[in-house]
């Protein structure tokens, strides 16, 4: 058996691209932010920090744009929209909602809690939809 190490080398960056390329998807397991974004669908993100690489700063997260955040009231990933944005205690914070929600999140958010952003593209978070319905399913949610 012959061993190419030009075939080993073309895997070995295949299996780099597609672990790089995991980072930046994440699967929405609610309705709360209908109608932009439904149960199922897989959203691509940038992330604050990826390896060392920053692909944004949270300083720069402004009104509007929807991020993802570790909250403190929820288990897992919150992928909501931020609304406000104003400082306490010299920090700054973020008022943070789902679209489909009638009231914001129950607690203001700090810079160190937002990981990644989601990824827009003419001013509409790119999307892939349904596809996440997989992983919902294998994970019980």
């Amino acid at each position: 058996m012959d061993i190419d190490l030009k075939e080993i080398a073309v895997y070995i960056v295949l299996v780099i691209i597609v672990l790089i390329a995991a980072q930046h998807l994440n699967v929405v397991v609610s309705g709360s932010m209908e109608p932009v974004m439904y149960r199922g669908d897989i959203v691509v993100l940038e992330k604050a920090d990826l390896l060392g690489i920053h692909e944004f700063n949270a300083s720069d997260v402004k009104e509007g744009n929807i991020v993802v955040y570790n909250a403190a009231w929820h288990e897992g990933p919150v992928i909501h929209r931020v609304i406000a944005k104003g400082q306490i205690n010299g920090t700054t914070v973020y008022e943070i909602k789902g679209d489909n929600n009638k009231v914001a999140d129950p607690y203001w958010v700090t810079e160190s809690q937002i990981t990644p952003r989601v990824l827009t593209f003419n001013g509409q978070p790119l999307i892939i939809p349904k596809i996440g319905y997989i992983s919902i399913w294998i994970r019980g949610l």
